[in-house]
């Protein structure tokens, strides 16, 4: 073997082969030269975003709300009321040259009217509530319950000032609904709504809380409505507006329609409201609400302007105040310019009536208010509210 054979034999081929080695190596183990360097392996939902996973969470709901209408739909009634009316005459029958003319039999001068409506329990005693529209001027009233049962209802007590009634059959066993917590009612919330509409039966239609605070609609001297895009038609008014777990969210009340039926618009009397008037109604025989003793309209930038004040001020112009009311006991005058309410800004008239009519008789009123550009604070009491005009 000659010398150059001999050292391709040493040193060419050994390093030949071992380059091969660490070719293959690199190609289909790479780990054993750099282990850290390969991802670990998970399953796929394992590398799903934190943040993902709770907003998936939070969407999930439930497949039907079956659960949530049995438990409210037995306090939900059916309301057929009768009332007399008046059979409208033409004048010329009691004319004797006219009436030999006409048919001498004589003909009923009343007649009986018939409306429906719905209602809700809420009490084991058998208190009702409605909408006060439901059952005006009724002089007969029969409630059908949901297993099927009538029964006679008197009228407890009516509040035509934010359209409500209470109810009161004698009748056992009945189940009252169950109150949703006010404070977490939401826009966005799944809804249902049950009632009677146009007489077909208890029926229940689904949609969301659309807007809360309604309080510009024009249809009661006290508003503050839940609105809802659940279908509300004839017949559904005194209804139940209940969330998804079968609690009371609101008393379905009215709807804005320009076709006669539900275009998506309903507002309902929260629930909250609706059991306070039922219990003052029960104790005392009518609603009892705070009252302040004044007129107020909102300050707008014109009117400011008029009283050379700042158009950015905001608040509610003082246009009347009652004798021996409240607020003038408290110093309050004509020309005032109200700011805030127990620290609350007040900028929308109605608002701030509904806030005050929710104290009670004897609770304290903290105003603080604008006079002549000098800001000023008072102290008033509630009083009860009295029916007659401000001077």
């Amino acid at each position: 073997m000659s010398p150059s054979q001999e050292f391709a034999l040493r040193f060419i081929l050994p390093a030949a082969v071992g380059a091969l080695i660490a070719t293959m190596i690199l190609l289909y183990a790479p780990e054993w030269i750099y282990p850290n360097t390969q991802e670990p392996s998970y399953p796929v939902s394992h590398v799903v975003p934190v943040q993902a996973e709770v907003i998936a969470s939070t969407m999930t709901g439930p497949v039907s709300y079956a659960a949530a209408v049995e438990q409210a739909a037995p306090a939900v009634v059916n309301i057929y009321t009768r009332k007399k009316v008046q059979r409208r005459t033409n004048p010329l029958l009691n004319d004797p040259a006219f009436k030999r003319f006409f048919n001498n039999s004589p003909e009923p001068s009343e007649r009986m009217q018939s409306s429906l409506g719905s209602g809700v329990i809420l009490s084991h005693e058998g208190h009702i509530i409605t909408n006060y529209h439901v059952i005006e001027g009724a002089d007969e009233i029969i409630v059908t319950l949901h297993d099927g049962r009538d029964a006679d209802a008197t009228i407890v007590g009516t509040d035509p000032e934010s359209d409500l009634a209470v109810l009161k059959i004698d009748i056992a066993p009945v189940v009252a609904a169950t109150l949703a917590n006010s404070e977490r009612v939401s826009v966005g919330d799944v809804v249902l709504a049950i009632g009677n509409p146009f007489g077909v039966g208890q029926t229940v239609t689904m949609g969301i809380i659309s807007a809360t605070d309604r309080n510009r609609v024009g249809l009661n001297t006290y508003e503050d409505y839940i609105q809802t895009d659940a279908a509300i038609n004839p017949g559904n008014s005194g209804g139940a507006l209940i969330n998804a777990y079968g609690e009371l969210v609101g008393i379905n009340t009215a709807i804005f329609t320009q076709s006669g039926g539900s275009e998506g618009i309903g507002f309902a009397i929260p629930a909250a409201t609706a059991h306070r008037t039922m219990s003052d109604i029960a104790r005392y025989g009518s609603t009892i609400r705070g009252w302040l003793g004044i007129e107020v309209q909102e300050a707008t930038p014109e009117l400011l302007d008029s009283l050379r004040l700042p158009k950015a001020l905001t608040g509610l112009l003082v246009t009347g105040v009652f004798p021996k009311g409240p607020a003038e006991q408290a110093g309050l005058g004509a020309g005032d310019i109200i700011l805030t309410i127990n620290g609350q800004a007040s900028t929308n008239a109605r608002e701030a009536m509904n806030r005050i009519a929710e104290l009670r008789p004897g609770d304290a009123i903290t105003i603080d208010y604008l006079r002549r550009g000098e800001r000023k604070s008072t102290k008033a009491y509630a009083g009860l509210r009295e029916q007659k005009k401000p001077e």
